[in-house]
Parts: C-alpha cells; sequence; structure tokens
C-alpha cells in the first residue's frame, strides 16, 4: 500500500492474538494502512505459550515497525479478565477510544482431536479449547465496548474458519467456530444504532507459519506442498486476511455487513483486493464446484 494512501490513519486498532498466522498478517496490514496497532499474544521472546512455536508477539511488532507502521506488543491472556481489563485501561490512557477490535484468539490446533464422537474426547481438554477460543472473545469484546462506543463508528471483527452450517469435523471444534459467528450476531444485536458494526470473518486455506512447516516448505516455495495435497493450490497467505480487513474498516458503509458472516473469497469481489503475489484466491468457489460442499 502506497505511503500516502493510509485510510485508518489516526485511528486506534487491536488485535487480539496477533503472535502468528491471520492475527500477526492483520496487525501488519492495518499499521501500513495507517492505524496505531495494539497486538497482543501470551508468547514472548521470555515466554512461550503452550502452541510452543517460535513466533512472538515482538516478532509481529518488528514487522510491523519494518512495514513502516506503530505496532504496541502487549503480552495478555484473553482468558484472564483481568489482563484485558489492564490493557483497556493502557488504551484508555493512551487514546481515550478503540476504533477496531479484531478477536483473532484461537491457538486450539493441539488441543482438537479429529477422531471418534465428542464422547470419546479429553473433556477437561475439550472444555480448555472452548474456553480459549470462545470465552476469550467474550471477555475481551465486553471490556473493549466502552472504548468502541466513545466516538461510534467502531468495529469488530469475529475471526472464524467457515460461512456455512457445515459441520467442521470435530465436535469441539465445530462448536468454536460456530460460536464464534453467533458472537457476530448477537453483539450486532446489542449494539444496536450505536455505530459499532460487529462482522465474522473467513479465511480460506490459510498459509500459516504452522501449515507451512506442516508441509515442509516456505512462503517461497509453497507451491511444492501442491503434491501433498492439491487443494492447496487454492490457499492464501494471511494477508490475504489482514486486507480483508482492511478493506472492511475503511468502508464507510460497512454497516451494511454488521451481523453477517463472510470470508476472504467473498470480500475481493467487494473490495478488489488481492493477496500479496497479486491474484485474488478463491476457496469458496473451490469448495463448491470442486469439493461439492458449502465453505
Amino acid at each position: 500500500m502506497p505511503v500516502d494512501h493510509q485510510p485508518l490513519a489516526g485511528q486506534v486498532a487491536l488485535v487480539a492474538g496477533a503472535t502468528r498466522g491471520g492475527g500477526r498478517a492483520t496487525a501488519i496490514e492495518l499499521a501500513t494502512a495507517g492505524a496505531t496497532v495494539y497486538l497482543t499474544g501470551r508468547t514472548t521472546a521470555a515466554s512461550s505459550s503452550p502452541m510452543n512455536r517460535p513466533e512472538t508477539i515482538e516478532g509481529t511488532a518488528s514487522l510491523v515497525e519494518a512495514a513502516g507502521g506503530n505496532g504496541i506488543a502487549v503480552q495478555v491472556d484473553h482468558t484472564d479478565a483481568d489482563q484485558v481489563a489492564d490493557l483497556m485501561a493502557t488504551i484508555k490512557a493512551e487514546h481515550g477510544r478503540l476504533d477496531v477490535l479484531v478477536n483473532n484468539v484461537w491457538g486450539g490446533d493441539p488441543m482438537v482431536e479429529w477422531d471418534g464422537p465428542f464422547w470419546t474426547h479429553d473433556l477437561d481438554n475439550a472444555l480448555a479449547l472452548l474456553r480459549q477460543a470462545i470465552d476469550s472473545h467474550i471477555i475481551t469484546s465486553w471490556h473493549a465496548a466502552p472504548l468502541l462506543t466513545v466516538d461510534g463508528g467502531g468495529l469488530i471483527i469475529e475471526v472464524t474458519d467457515g460461512t456455512s452450517t457445515r459441520y467442521r469435523g470435530s465436535f469441539f471444534y465445530d462448536l468454536a467456530k460456530s460460536s464464534v459467528i453467533r458472537l457476530a450476531v448477537a453483539q450486532a444485536a446489542d449494539f444496536g444504532d450505536q455505530g459499532v458494526a460487529v462482522v465474522a470473518v473467513s479465511p480460506g486455506f490459510l498459509r500459516s507459519e504452522a501449515m507451512l512447516d506442516h508441509f515442509g516448505v516456505t512462503e517461497a516455495s509453497w507451491r511444492a506442498a501442491i503434491k501433498q495435497d492439491e487443494h492447496f493450490a487454492w490457499s492464501e497467505t494471511p494477508h490475504y486476511l489482514g486486507r480483508a480487513i482492511v478493506a472492511i474498516a475503511a468502508d464507510t458503509d460497512r454497516m451494511a455487513l454488521t451481523g453477517t458472516t463472510t470470508a476472504t473469497w467473498e470480500l475481493y469481489q467487494r473490495y478488489g483486493f488481492t493477496d500479496l503475489d497479486g491474484s485474488q484466491p478463491d476457496w469458496g468457489r473451490h469448495a463448491r464446484e470442486d469439493l461439492g460442499i458449502e465453505p
């Protein structure tokens, strides 16, 4: 994005869950668009989360700065209401408002069981997954709401997986992602006429750091992984999600989307943005036409 085109200049954003993947890329894209971005997560250079990944929130802040943006890394566990309250107090003291909240906390990949019916899954682990994937979003929105309504026109993005009611292959994973979609509906209703839009947004097949590692490739060599999974040909970088979110944030008519669920494969058609390589991946079309499923 050219330096003279910053549609979010002067705005304040929070990406909850910005350590890696879609959250990291969204923080970079929001900052490149001119916003001051608070980026949170559990993993720092000094303290790792149960994800046991090398990415850190400081690393995200460095990438934001390298892109010419302003990123503020804060270690926060969003299931801890006190930590979230402290974060919001900091944002209020430093800016007095919040314009964009991206509820992207997940971190549940190591906790999902894909085999067998739900009653064979570890219940304590499953409930911890739901706490992390759903309660964290509720806690964050609850504490952020007063800041989002200061000037009116705030935005909450709920990052999910898919836009349909299809079963996502694992009971507790499905419940987590479907619940996040419902959070957008319910929050939009409660904000009513206060001018705060709430939109659930899904990426397609995301080429996250973990996914690239899974296939043993890098972003530069990702096409080599198509031999392992032909569907990877329709994958997208995390920045595609970030650009979709920036497009919504910059849209003066975004209230038309409040309470709805949409995706990168729909939003690129609405706004015209591209992925990093100039392409416009359409996972939704692939899912419907080639896989015969609703994405």
